[in-house]
Order: structure tokens, then sequence, then C-alpha cells
């Protein structure tokens, strides 16, 4: 008996057992590499997630507001922000859900990291998976290219001796180390010091704006257009679309089922980055950022400033990895390297995924474009329409909302058990198990354990609302409204980001993007670059003289970077 209810307790646990197993050092020697290097706690995801939620595009924040107005600003980030923090924990859902399902399956996960498209593919078939697939990875790529865009853009605020397209091609070099970072595992530290250099910067801009005071003459008009302002919200739907990589991020947790308000919980400390931040830059400049992207160039050189730079630099080597890595991972498992244990093997062939990369951000030098371009087209559905829709559908039938499906352990006859229900049980799950001595199964949310007595009597014990049920993992919150106020939600969230993110933002967004195309054309050298310093007038009263406004083009809303 006793041995029986030893199998009972192995079979029935599956909460990422080896997960839990490599988080625990068994050493000293262990214990120091892990405290900087090898990290899966609640705070580690956290630090992941508001880390690579806030990057660059921290800088161009003040600018949305100068398109959108300061209330429309605001009310747009606080909107965004609870937006993405539910899609982020529907995508958990999906994960913890699919990843339940594999272990009962006894599938093996030490060696390897589970992806968003593999989550769509075991819960809802290849066509989904190949649709997250294209999404996933094309935002991801181009999320890479930003980063290394923005590198390039801020460099050339300290040093303005080689133009950008240069810089870009060092930084690069710098970003393709990435590759010898094995997994999210491995950002520990690296989140921890992002997390630090943003909050630094964002508090260098606010403080510095405010004791620089407003410009004379500053005007604050917008809105003033559709383009802009469309165009302003969709960078803000970009800046809070950032959970692209939620899944490698929980995958590398000791215990992923914790994650679900971790993302809400980090969006919640990063507005109170980016709302300062866009607020008092607006207020000090005004409409002077409508032609000023990069906060960085309207305040005055010195020595905060050029840390805060270098800071910001070093915080987009670490988001670059961020979102390079999935995308090592998809390569690896294209080429059969995934579960290759050889550090430097994995990290040769993950080259070749940043070649694209470098090439598109050379092509395409346009900072601000970009991001708005990336948030209407990928963004919308990466992270927004697509949860969504995989959450409706995989709970859509009563039985998956529910959790009436029947799991057993055996399917062997065992005399006692009703006939119907032991035939839906191996319907269900056609394995074998010789000379079995007891069956796990579960009916109605109820789990249901039988062990042996003698060869015509079982035992049984039920236990109500098991957490190991065969669907609905977790049922939805009464906060939310149970099933009907989440399937509304995802409704809303769906119709909201498909019309106004992807239809109206798609608009603003591809017109800047074809105009920056027309007037700049590829490959250009230096992306609105100030011309030589004898062609600038004198800069007007309250303008930083070192930061010579860039060269002004009918479009309002162009970025400099």
């Amino acid at each position: 008996m006793a041995s029986s209810d030893k199998v009972v307790e192995t079979v029935i646990v599956g909460n990422y057992v080896e997960m839990e197993t490599e988080g625990k050092p068994k050493g000293m020697k262990s214990k120091i590499p892990n405290l900087f290097w090898h990290g899966g706690s609640v705070y580690d995801a956290w630090f992941s997630c508001a880390s690579n939620q806030v990057a660059q595009v921290l800088l161009t924040l003040p600018y949305s507001f100068s398109q959108l107005g300061m209330l429309s600003g605001i009310l747009f980030q606080l909107f965004y922000g609870l937006m993405g923090s539910w899609t982020a924990y529907l995508i958990s859902i999906l994960y913890v859900e699919y990843r339940t399902r594999k272990e009962r399956e006894k599938v093996d996960f030490r060696n390897h990291v589970i992806q968003w498209f593999e989550v769509l593919d075991g819960l809802l078939g290849k066509h989904w998976r190949n649709v997250g697939l294209a999404f996933n990875c094309t935002f991801l790529l181009f999320g890479s290219v930003i980063q290394l865009i923005a590198c390039a853009s801020n460099i050339y605020y300290i040093n303005d001796n080689l133009d950008k397209r240069t810089w870009t091609y060092i930084f690069g070099a710098c970003c393709a180390t990435t590759v010898f970072i094995p997994s999210f595992h491995n950002y520990r530290i690296w989140s921890f010091l992002g997390l630090i250099m943003t909050t630094y910067t964002a508090w260098y801009l606010t403080i510095a704006s405010l004791l620089h005071g407003q410009v004379e003459g500053v005007k604050h008009s917008g809105p003033t257009k559709l383009v802009l302002y469309f165009t302003g919200a969709t960078n803000i739907l970009y800046t809070f679309g950032g959970h692209a990589v939620t899944v490698e991020i929980m995958h590398a947790m000791w215990k992923p089922q914790k994650f679900k308000a971790i993302y809400l919980i980090a969006t919640l400390y990063v507005l109170t980055l980016t709302l300062p931040v866009a607020a008092a830059v607006y207020w000090a400049f005004g409409d002077m950022l409508l032609d000023h992207s990069n906060a960085f160039s309207l305040l005055p050189r010195t020595p905060f400033r050029d840390m805060a730079v270098i800071l910001m630099l070093i915080h987009q080597f670490i988001t670059f990895g961020f979102a390079c890595t999935p995308l090592y991972f998809v390569w690896e498992k294209a080429i059969g390297m995934h579960e290759c244990k050889s550090l430097c093997k994995r990290a040769a062939a993950r080259l070749p995924v940043v070649v694209p990369i470098w090439f598109l951000a050379i092509i395409f030098p346009f900072f601000g474009p970009i991001n708005s371009t990336v948030g209407s087209l990928l963004v919308s559905f990466t992270v927004y329409i697509i949860p969504a829709l995989a959450h409706i559908f995989t709970f859509r039938s009563a039985t998956a909302r529910e959790g009436d499906s029947v799991w057993s352990q055996s399917s062997r006859p065992v005399p006692g058990l009703s006939p119907n229900l032991l035939d839906l049980t191996l319907n269900i799950f056609g394995q074998h198990v010789d000379n079995c001595e007891f069956v796990i199964f579960f009916f109605k949310r109820h789990e249901i354990r039988a062990s042996t007595v003698n060869q015509n009597m079982f035992m049984f014990l039920f236990v109500p609302d098991s957490p190991y049920l065969g669907n609905a993992v977790e049922q939805p919150s009464k906060y939310f409204g149970r099933w009907v106020g989440t399937y509304t939600i995802n409704v809303f969230v769906v119709v909201w980001v498909l019309i106004v993110g992807f239809g109206f933002g798609g608009w603003a967004s591809m017109t800047n993007f074809i105009h920056q195309i027309d007037t700049f054309g590829l490959f250009t050298k230096c992306y609105q670059c100030p011309p030589p310093a004898s062609a600038v007038s004198p800069p007007p009263l309250g303008h930083n003289a070192t930061a010579a406004a860039p060269l002004h083009h009918p479009f309002n809303h162009t970025r400099s970077p």
C-alpha cells in the first residue's frame, strides 16, 4: 500500500520537477556562479520583464506625447499597459496548460526551451504554430534591428566623429557576442543592471527637463493631425508590447506557475518611469519634440547626460540579447543544434542569425518610423491579437473550460469501476500498464485514486477540485467575470487592436515610413544628422547649441534618432 502511494505521488505531481531541481545548487562552487549567472526565481522573471519592456523607446515617448497631447498620452500609456499585462497573463495561462499536458505524457524539457509557437502547436495545431512563428520571429528580428539602430543613434550624441552607419557596423559586432549567452536563465545580472540603468536614464530626463524649465514661447498644440495622433498611439502600443519573450522567460523560472501577476507588477514599475519622463520633457519643450524624437537631443550636454547615454547603450545591448535569444532558439531547433551541450558550438551556430539583423539595420536606419511600423504591423498581432484568439479557441468547448476530461495512468480493466467511465478513460488515454496496482483519473473536476486491496476490491479516494485536471488548469478569476468576462475582454482586445492598432496605426506608420524612404533613400549614411556647422544658423534661445536641430521635412512626424 505504501509503495503504491509513492508511485501515485510521483505520477500526479508534474510540477516541472526538473526545473526545480536545477534551481537548487548543491555546493558553494555552484552557488557563487548561480548568484550572478543562473537565475530562475520570481524576482529574476520580474527584472527580465521590466528590463525588457522599456529601453530605447523611453527616449521616444516624449515625442509621442507631442503628437497625442498630454492627456491622450497619459491615457494611452495606462490603457496599453493594462492591455499588455492582460495578454501576457493569457500567454502564461496557455504556457502552463501546454506544459502540464506534455508532462503528463512524460515529455522531458530538461534540455529543451519551450517557445510560443510550440505552445500554439500543442494546443491548437500546426496552422496556428505557423502563423505564430512567422509573426513572432519577424517581430523579434525587427526588434533587434531597432536596438542596433538605437545604439548608433545614441552614441552619435557623444561622439559624432563617425557617421551613424559606421557606428551601426561597430555595435553590430558588439551585439553579436550575445550568442554566448545560453538562455534566459543566464540574464540574471544583466536584467538587474539593465533596469538600474533605465531607471537612472528615466529620472535624469525627468529631473533635467524640470530644472531646464520651459523654453521661451513653448507651445503644446497636439494633437493636430490624425496621422500624427495614430503614429504616437502606435508607438505606445509598441512600448507595452515587449512580452513576445514571455514564454522563454517563464520557461527559465523554477516555478512558472508563479508568473501570472509578474508582468502586471513590472508594468506598474515601468509606468513610474515612462509617465514622468514623457510628461516632463513634453512640458519643457512642447512642439519642438515633433522634430526631435530622441529626448537626448534637446538637453544640454553634461556629464549626467553622457552617463545616461552610456547606460542606455549598455541596456540596448542587453535588450538586443532579449530579442535575439528566442531567434537563436528557433534557428538551433531548425538545424538540430538546440540540445547540443557545447556552448561554443551553439554560439557558432547562432552567428548566422545576427547577419540579417545587421544588414537590415543598415538598409533601414529609420529608428523612429520602424518603431511605429513594427508596432502596428507586428506587435498588434504577435502579443495582442494572437494570444487573445488562442485563449478563446483553446477553451472554446465546455469540456475544456470545466475540466471535464478524464485522465488515467492505467488502461488495464479494473474490477469494480463503472464500465462507461472506464471506457471513456481508455478512449482518451490508451496507455497499458501491466500489473497495475493503482488507478488515477479525473472526472468533473474531481481526482479519484484507486488502490488495490485484493483482486476484486479497490479503495477509492475522491479529491475535490484537484489542481491536476485534464484541461483548464486554472479557472478565470471571479474578478474578471469568470469565462464570460474573460471572453468579453479577449474579444475587446482583438477588435480594438485590429481597428486602432493595425488599421489606423498601420496607415499612419506606413505613411511615415514610406516618406522616410522617399526623402532619405535606403542605405543612408547618417540618417537625419545635423548639417555642417557652417550651414546651421544660431539656435533659438533655450536650445542647446551642441545638439543642432535636424533637417526639417514636410512631414512633422519624422523622428530624429
